[in-house]
Parts: C-alpha cells; structure tokens; sequence
C-alpha cells in the first residue's frame, strides 16, 4: 500500500487510491477528508514519476507523506519546483550552442506537463475548501510555478529555432559566396583553356616551321586563341534555354474584345 501505515484515511479515500502506483496528480475530497496526491520534480531520462502525498483532515491539520507532520511540507515540495525552475534559468542564460538549448527543452519538457497538472489539483482542492487560505497560497504559488516553466520552455524553444535559423542562412551564404567564386574559376577557366592549348601545342619540342615566322603570326594565334576562349565563356555563362523560356512573359493582347 503506498500510504503510510500510520495514516488513519475513511474508507471511501483509501478506495480510491491504488496499491502499487500514486497515478495522475489530483485532489481527492471525501467525507471533510482532503487527499493530495502529487509528483515530485520528474527527470528527462525516466517516464516513472515519485509521488507524494498530502493529508489535510477535517480539523484542519496536515499530514505529508516523506516529511511528517504540518503544512510546511507541501511548502517544500512547491519549493523544490521553484529551486529547479531558478537552476534552469541559469542553464538557459549559459546556453551558448544548440546543443545546449536541445537538453534545456529535454529536462523543461516533463517539468512544465508536471507543473501544469500539480496546478490543476490544487485549484481542485482549492475549490473543495473553498475558505482555506493556505490553500489559496499553496494554489497561487503553484500558478506561479507553471507560468514560470511554461515561460522559460518557450524562451528556449525561440532561442533554438533563431539558432537553427541563423545557423541555416550562414550556410547559405557561405554556398552562395563558393558558387559564386566557382562560376568565376570557371569563366577565367574558360577564358584562357584555347591560349592555354595552344600554347602547350606550339611549346613542345618539334620542329614545325614557325619559329622563323614574323612575329606577326604569333600575335594572330595570340588574337585567334583569345577570341576562341570568349566564345567558350559565352557558352559557360549561357543559361538554358528552359531557364530563359520560363522568364518570358508574353505581352497583353493590346486588341479590346469585340463587343456584340
């Protein structure tokens, strides 16, 4: 039985609890009797979750399951959430890295659900005992604690999504910069490839009869090579013709329609 064995509930709560496990966070109310089943502080690497309980009687008197007599102890467990939520906010301001952020939302992600649901238990007990004060504080603080998570997961996600952004448009201009300075590559390539052939022709070791030439010829295949190599660049800069026949838009049919 997961209640201690010293704890004296009416029958009508003991039915509803379990024997093995404490089950979803919630208020259960019977016979003046006020049961408050909570979880404490999950982690991201376990789906199990480590309840706690808190038992209020009809003579106003607290009981807490780990810690004793007293109201003090279901101040702990909200204070707990709270030390968490503050050491996270820490994590959140020394997050320099994606990394970083993806554990922040990891470890935030069954935090906020834990905090959302122990909100909504104790409003249900707050709306059970409808004049108990410290239930009105124990509940406003709860609030305080989900909006204080809720907030901090939302953070982290903007911040690793404007990373991711960021990160991905760096990349871009980076590859916009490389093809860039390849299609340059290319059309010097391009350029000199004819003088380049020519050259590597004409400087090999044979005897072919030019060298007693004038010099005149040689500026003529200098010219003639050169002219070649801007005819190879034209066609390495010349885009398809799909590319080209997408971008033309035929013009209006200046010719008005032909009234009946």
């Amino acid at each position: 039985m997961i209640l201690p064995p010293t704890w004296n509930l009416p029958d009508a709560l003991r039915a509803r609890l379990g024997h093995s496990t404490f089950g979803r966070q919630r208020a259960l109310f019977e016979e003046g009797h006020l049961l408050l089943v909570l979880h404490r502080p999950p982690s991201p690497d376990t789906s199990k979750r480590e309840g706690v309980l808190f038992w209020r009687t009809t003579a106003g008197d607290w009981q807490f399951s780990r810690g004793g007599p007293g109201p003090g102890g279901l101040k702990r467990h909200l204070q707990d959430y709270a030390e968490l939520e503050a050491k996270l906010s820490v994590q959140y301001d020394l997050a320099d890295n994606s990394t970083a952020l993806f554990m922040l939302i990891e470890a935030l992600t069954p935090l906020v659900r834990a905090v959302r649901s122990q909100h909504a238990a104790l409003q249900s007990a707050r709306e059970a005992l409808k004049g108990d004060a410290f239930l009105i504080e124990m509940r406003d603080r709860a609030y305080e604690l989900e909006r204080g998570f809720d907030l901090l997961l939302e953070d982290a996600r903007n911040a690793l999504s404007y990373r991711t952004a960021r990160d991905g448009e760096e990349q871009a201009r980076v590859s916009r910069e490389a093809l860039r300075a390849s299609h340059r590559l290319n059309v010097v390539a391009a350029l000199f490839l004819p003088l380049t052939a020519i050259t590597s022709v004409f400087g090999m070791n044979l005897p072919h009869g030019i060298e007693a030439k004038s010099s005149i010829l040689f500026w003529l295949v200098f010219a003639g090579g050169l002219a070649l190599g801007f005819l190879i660049r034209a066609w390495v800069m010349a885009r398809p013709a799909s590319a080209t026949a997408s971008k033309v838009v035929s013009p209006p049919d200046a010719t008005p329609p032909s009234l009946p």
